[in-house]
């Protein structure tokens, strides 16, 4: 077994092992009372299985496939991933390559040159425990004698983020973000959601962060707002749950958000600097790989109770060929499932091209639908998935062959690429309250931010957090707009903060010839993870009275855990292995809780008054 590096973590298990009579424990005599020792060593054991399917071949089972393999001691071969693609949410490729994909074949692209990224997200090293934990369990993908964990941290420490154009306004140009702008009511609300403990969280079941706000529809107007629901895609009417849970996770970054100085990142996409990494170490171990394959449906055991979940087969579609195959889950299979994607329906345009709307049902979260049908304690997914009115946004991928537009931004934003989520305000009201809120937001990555881009080549990715509201420069909804137009938006709102002496509208013409492809994406359920819920809304990862299925992602329960995170996404994973495994959850990777951390509670109330 080659050695570990990064992050210190708990011991390495013992090998799973089968109870047989006379061993572990002392059996006892008839009539005797069972020990709890010897109930929780029977019930572990009876669990442990030596095969696994995942359905799903994202960053959750990947990781999880990872720690049966180097804590379990699994064979790779007897792992078979089944997905659409091997991106996950952590994706990002050339154009070419994501068009002719299942998910955007009912869409053909005209124009498939440039990069994609339906989406973006931002680590950090300080929560992202289990994340950076099992990156330091395999090769970088692009940085020869480094793991991908090390390979991260080597480039983050000579690319800090110092974020100086957090958010930007017409006719103010740079705000000082640093001033939350919050009054007494604002932080009386915010206090006690960071003071509730955990065991009063219940109390916000069913509670938007609209309805927790009602008596105090300032704080949507501050700084901190507006920062906070672009810095990790709420709503207002998100969970409040939710909130909480952020608040409590990430509370050291309440005192920084307006410079991201915690945040890290990846020396490239996170499909090349996180997901290959995994592939290439899982085929190396043998771990079979079956894309383009859908699960549609389940069989499973009956029970005299009609509460014991037993797998006992798959009904698998070709996602190309439309043929289908019944698949028999033995006894000693584990299906470890992904039960919801925020990619899911998600559909591309391009420069002269808006994106259409997909308005298929997520097809993971189909398939948990009707596990859900059957078992009442697997969740509700139309909680998350039959409201596309809180979850959807429209984002895009610009590519250009120059440096012009990067050079220009850089000159507006006063820093160099890689620090940048630039967030425009509107000055006029555009939510429901009447008031101003973020027009869109760019990210202005590093650059190369693929392998294969030529030297002068640059990427720059942006999002709409309400794809239905009105351009200021383009008058029709985001939703609607083509990849030109999209660019035509951004050029407007960087000329209204450009501090001269040229504006940058005088480069327009430059900037366009420059253009290789601007890509559209719509997706449905970007933010489905934070819709309203209550707790019982998700499944645990491992359900009551589940003997071979467990769930993994960010639509499943954990304790404590945040969603939207690769860190919540791993977690869920590792907890699915060692269970099958038979490892003891004592050994999973230690979290952190800095709404427990008194420093970082003192430093938090005093950013509040600032």
């Amino acid at each position: 077994m080659r050695p570990h590096f990064g992050l210190k973590r708990a011991p390495r298990a013992p090998p799973p092992r089968t109870v047989a009579a006379g061993s572990g424990p002392s059996a006892p005599e008839p009539g005797q009372r069972q020990t709890p020792e010897f109930v929780t060593e029977i019930r572990r054991n009876t669990m442990i299985k030596h095969k696994a399917i995942m359905i799903g071949a994202g960053l959750a089972n990947m990781a999880s496939a990872v720690y049966l393999i180097q804590e379990g001691h699994w064979n790779g071969n007897a792992i078979t991933m089944y997905g659409i693609d091997d991106h996950g949410s952590n994706d990002g490729s050339a154009a070419s390559e994501q068009a002719a994909d299942y998910w955007n074949a009912e869409h053909p692209l005209e124009n498939s040159t440039g990069y994609i990224a339906r989406g973006g997200r931002m680590l950090n090293y300080r929560t992202y425990v289990d994340l950076m934990d099992v990156l330091s369990r395999v090769e970088s993908a692009t940085e020869p004698g480094m793991t991908a964990a090390e390979d991260t941290r080597d480039f983050d420490a000579k690319h800090r983020t110092f974020d100086k154009a957090r958010l930007m306004r017409r006719g103010d140009g740079i705000l000082q973000a640093g001033k939350l702008g919050l009054n007494n009511l604002d932080r009386a609300l915010l206090t006690k959601l960071v003071m509730m403990p955990d065991k009063d969280e219940e109390q916000l079941d069913n509670v938007s962060i609209a309805d927790y706000f009602k008596d105090d529809p300032h704080m949507f107007t501050t700084n901190f707002w507006y920062m906070w629901e672009t810095t990790f895609a709420f709503r207002t009417q998100s969970s409040a749950q939710e909130l909480r849970r952020y608040m409590h996770m990430m509370l050291y970054e309440f005192t920084q958000i307006e410079h991201l100085v915690g945040v890290n990142r990846t020396r490239y996409n996170q499909f090349e600097s996180i997901m290959l990494p995994l592939i290439n170490y899982l085929k190396a171990q043998g771990v079979h790989f079956e894309l383009g394959k859908i699960v549609t449906d389940w069989t499973f055991a009956d029970s005299t109770m009609q509460d014991e979940i037993t797998v006992t087969g798959l009904e698998i579609q070709d996602a190309h060929t439309g043929e289908t195959e019944h698949l028999d889950v033995d006894g000693d299979t584990a299906v470890i499932f992904t039960n919801g994607s925020i990619t899911d329906s998600a559909t591309l345009g391009d420069y002269n091209t808006p994106a259409p709307e997909n308005m298929e049902y997520g097809l993971s979260a189909a398939l948990w639908k009707k596990a859900a049908a059957r078992f009442y304690n697997l969740g509700n997914p139309d909680k998350f998935f039959a409201d596309r009115a809180a979850s959807e946004w429209v984002s895009f991928t610009l590519t250009t062959k120059d440096h012009v537009l990067l050079n220009e931004i850089t000159r507006i934003t006063t820093q160099v690429p890689g620090n940048a989520l630039n967030s425009f305000l509107s000055t006029a009201p555009i939510t429901d309250l009447g008031k101003p809120d973020v027009n869109m937001s760019i990210v202005v990555h590093h650059q190369p931010h693929f392998t294969t881009q030529k030297p002068n080549e640059a990427v720059i990715w942006g999002y709409f957090l309400y794809p239905r509201r009105t351009g200021e420069f383009v008058n029709k909804p985001y939703i609607e707009m083509t990849g030109k137009e999209m660019l035509q938006e951004l050029l407007g709102q960087l000329s209204m903060v450009d501090p001269g002496p040229i504006n940058i509208r005088e480069h327009t013409a430059a900037i366009m010839d420059s253009v290789i492809n601007c890509i559209p994406c719509y997706m449905p359920y970007a933010s489905a993870l934070f819709n309203n819920r209550a707790k019982t809304d998700r499944p645990e990862v491992i359900p009551a009275h589940s003997t071979n299925l467990a769930f993994t992602g960010e639509f499943v329960e954990q304790p404590f855990q945040m969603v939207f995170t690769e860190q919540s996404a791993v977690r869920s994973g590792e907890i699915a292995a060692y269970h099958f495994a038979g490892i003891p959850m004592s050994r999973l990777v230690q979290t952190p809780r800095y709404d427990k951390d008194l420093p970082t509670l003192l430093r938090a109330t005093k950013k509040m008054f600032e």
